[in-house]
């Protein structure tokens, strides 16, 4: 053992108020981890933990090198459908991981690795939505007990460039289509801007309401119109936009704000989290798509970083449009020689979920070997 794995020093903090008052610390590390997500940031967990998190349930495994947080899985234990420990996010979350310092990442895996073999005597261990080239991949190599890795949601991605860039690798049918739509825009007037961040919570409050108008006498996400969700929002993205994680757009048409997009941004990526529109750029013949791409391609190509734009999970069919590029997420299960069962138990339900959904679709199944 070296003088710095020696120096490693490993808690599993389940305090509420502790977790608030890693801010800073958790900051610093979030800097220090090359593979990181906006919803990795400490203001995007900790809030989500304050509006849909369950007292007791907290499982925040730190790892510190002399004092210095280099390494970090905030989990939360549940016990339906099976007794499990997974990421703290749910289903409002698009990616979640752990995080490594990239100057401690070696040691910091197998330090997690370790803590979470001693969580695992009574519980699953399952990491959902890890994006390819997450931390959580350096952990599951150092795994000595049964793991199994298998795929999760597919995510379309873009590169974020301006307008122009996007079109051009279009079929040339397609780009004149969007060219004429993008020339709409211009005709019509619309006209967007990144709000400041002081302005931020207003903004937040203005596009799901256009979101609640977007979907009116249809189907919409129950969860996008609960209190909680605003509430969540407005406390993980002000100050994520304070620190540059987080831009709010609005679309302005005929003196009104008739559009609103967030987009949340780490290192490499940026994330195309929600919209709001009002029915009446329906009427106008405005294609949304095209607005908000537009607008979200300006903003980052001004910023200078080499960014993906995502569009986050979900497969519908008005994102192939843009030819992105399929990215599909992973997921990782750890187990001990106890919990295999339990292993076997989410395999098996993943699988039967997924033969269920093909039925429905229609699709074929496997060939009659008989």
């Amino acid at each position: 053992m070296t003088a710095s794995d020696r120096a490693l020093s490993v808690e599993v903090c389940t305090d509420e108020r502790a977790f608030a008052e890693l801010a800073g610390e958790w900051e610093r590390l979030y800097r220090a981890c090359p593979s990181v997500t906006p919803f990795q940031s400490h203001a995007w967990l900790h809030s989500w933990w304050l509006s849909y998190g369950t007292p007791g349930r907290l499982r925040l495994v730190l790892v510190r090198r002399s004092g210095e947080l280099v390494a970090a899985a905030p989990l939360m234990r549940v016990h339906d459908p099976l007794p499990a420990l997974v990421p703290v996010g749910g289903a409002i979350t698009d990616f979640c991981d752990v995080l490594l310092d990239r100057a401690a990442a070696a040691q910091g895996a197998q330090a997690l690795a370790d803590a979470l073999a001693d969580m695992a005597r009574s519980a699953l261990i399952d990491f959902r939505e890890v994006r390819p080239g997450g931390a959580v991949e350096q952990v599951y190599l150092c795994w000595r007990g049964p793991r199994h890795r298998m795929r999760d949601s597919a995510c379309l991605e873009l590169p974020a460039v301006p307008m122009d860039e996007l079109v051009g690798r279009l079929p040339s049918s397609r780009a004149r289509r969007v060219r004429n739509k993008v020339n709409q825009l211009a005709r019509l007037g619309v006209e967007s801007h990144v709000v400041s961040h002081d302005e931020t919570e207003a903004a937040l409050r203005r596009l799901l309401e256009l979101h609640r108008l977007q979907w009116q006498d249809r189907t919409v996400s129950p969860e996008h119109v609960r209190p909680r969700f605003l509430e969540h929002l407005v406390r993980s993205v002000v100050p994520m936009a304070r620190s540059g994680g987080a831009a709010v757009t609005e679309f302005v048409f005929e003196g009104a704000v008739v559009a609103a997009s967030l987009n949340l941004l780490s290192g490499g990526l940026a994330g195309l989290y929600l919209y709001g529109f009002h029915p009446r750029l329906r009427e106008r013949k405005v294609d949304v798509a095209t607005m908000l791409l537009r607008a979200s391609g300006q903003h980052l190509a001004a910023g200078g970083e080499r960014r993906v734009l995502s569009l986050l999970r979900g497969d519908e069919p008005y994102k192939y449009r843009w030819c992105p590029e399929t990215v599909v997420n992973q997921r990782f299960l750890l187990a001990r020689r106890r919990t295999v069962p339990l292993l076997a138990a989410a395999v098996c339900d993943t699988a039967a979920r997924r033969r269920a959904k093909k039925i429905l679709r229609g699709e074929p199944g496997p060939p009659d070997h008989r």
